[in-house]
């Protein structure tokens, strides 16, 4: 059953989740530069700030999901709430790069237990005709935490100090926790007798580490380098050890039959593409601002802002027609509007006006809120109730490896265009901006046709009605 008043505060509960996991990632991202002054380090070391956060939150979202399913969602989502806020002061008070690193790594396991079970308790505090709106505003939380994140991060380490940026954490944190713990319905009693499978979980942890830390490092290392091939191996035969394992055991990690459902498992792989697609433009654009157009980085932020902007603006729309009218209309049609925007992105060469790069980037974020809100509807409408933590893992999961992916891609197509249009050159933002502007064509024609490809299985598996 449902509580009609207390569902919104449920939601504002939820989404002060979504926006401090937002907002600390962007403010930390801008700060390895003053990282590294501050600690008298190299930026090799200071990016293990991001890097052990990113690879710890990855490896344990499909576990804390799980132990949602098993031990009850509200105390998961609570006690992560908490996790991440002690750990924020930690950050804040952190002597040295290492002990920063080490903190980072407790912070990620409290991120990992509120992104987990988030959408699991968003489903359980709607009810299903409201479902899609209910994620529609999670993406508004999402925008806004974008938004805000650089803004508030470059304030705070240029007038602050660089330990300001974990402080902002404890208010929303503590304000957080005191919703979650007000409004959130309380855990139905668990099924007796439940067993974590610690194997299967083992086993996950290394597969998902070996494919993250590869995607990461790959471009840095060399995809040949032994190393990278060490840990996609891992990767691989963790993974199919995984699969063996929880198709035998009693009470798995992961119950294999929730992917027979087309819905749920087409959908979660749309996801997936899109988000590789829509990385291109998350890495390259900034690049292209800055090397092309050359703005400062302030600059840069400013106009970036147009993306989350009409993100905002749209996804909650999205959402409440999707509870009215289905989601395969409004996914497919997102999609193909993100095709779009990064098609017409392609076309910014260095005389270009910039409010032609604007629009584009604002048609972008409209076919992310078309698309985002009801494809999570989709998939966790489609979860089975006792497995909703797991779904809730999942879509963090696509997300994050589609993001890494993406990443990947983009750095390595954008670099080989500026060698096969430009010549050797070295570093390859060294080349000349007419250059620049050409291979950044090439990449973003790639991510649309990229977010085309995700039209297929978001058609199959979509949700008329």
């Amino acid at each position: 059953m449902v509580d009609d008043t207390r569902k919104w505060w449920a939601l504002t509960a939820i989404g002060s989740g979504v926006l401090l996991s937002t907002i600390d990632g962007s403010i930390v991202n801008i700060a390895l530069n003053t990282l590294v002054t501050a600690f008298e380090t190299n930026l090799n070391n200071a990016e293990w700030v991001v890097l052990a956060y990113l690879l710890t939150l990855t490896c344990l979202l499909l576990l804390m999901g799980r132990l949602g399913d098993m031990f009850g969602k509200r105390r998961v989502y609570v006690a992560g709430f908490v996790i991440f806020t002690v750990a924020s002061v930690l950050c804040g008070m952190a002597p040295n790069i290492g002990m920063l690193i080490a903190f980072r790594v407790v912070q990620a396991v409290g991120a990992a237990m509120i992104q987990a079970v988030g959408p699991a308790l968003l489903v359980t505090a709607f009810p299903p005709n409201q479902r899609g709106l209910a994620m529609g505003a999670t993406g508004s939380f999402v925008a806004l935490g974008i938004l805000l994140g650089p803004a508030l991060g470059g304030i705070l380490l240029r007038y602050v100090g660089w330990e300001s940026i974990f402080y902002v954490n404890v208010p929303v944190g503590i304000v957080g926790t005191w919703l979650a713990l007000r409004y959130i319905a309380r855990d139905t009693q668990t099924k007796p007798g439940q067993v974590f499978d610690v194997a299967g979980a083992l086993l996950l942890m290394a597969s998902i580490f070996g494919l993250l830390f590869a995607l990461t490092e790959g471009p840095i290392w060399g995809w040949g380098d032994a190393r990278i091939l060490g840990l996609l191996a891992l990767f691989v035969l963790a993974g199919a050890g995984f699969l063996g394992w929880e198709s035998r055991v009693a009470q798995p990690m992961i119950n294999l039959r929730i992917f027979r459902s087309p819905p749920f498992s087409l959908n979660l792989l749309a996801g997936f593409i899109v988000f590789i697609g829509m990385s291109f433009s998350l890495l390259l654009t900034p690049l292209f601002l800055q090397l092309v157009y050359q703005l400062e980085l302030q600059q840069t932020g400013f106009f970036l802002m147009a993306m989350p902007l009409s993100l905002s603006l749209v996804s909650p729309l999205s959402g409440r027609l999707s509870d009215q009218v289905g989601s395969r209309a409004l996914t497919v049609s997102g999609l193909i509007t993100i095709a779009v925007g990064l098609l017409g992105i392609s076309f910014t060469g260095v005389a270009t006006p910039m409010y032609q790069l604007i629009l584009f980037l604002m048609l972008m974020g409209v076919g992310i809120g078309l698309f985002q809100s009801p494809n999570n509807s989709t998939v966790m409408g489609n979860a089975p109730p006792e497995a909703l933590g797991v779904a809730g893992g999942l879509l963090a999961v696509m997300r994050t490896l589609g993001q890494t992916a993406g990443i990947a891609i983009a750095g390595a197509v954008w670099a080989s265009q500026v060698l096969a249009i430009g010549g050797p050159v070295e570093p390859v933002t060294a080349a000349s901006p007419q250059v620049l502007a050409e291979a950044f064509a090439v990449a973003m024609r790639i991510a649309a046709g990229v977010a085309l490809v995700a039209v297929v299985p978001s058609l199959v598996g979509g949700r008329k009605g």
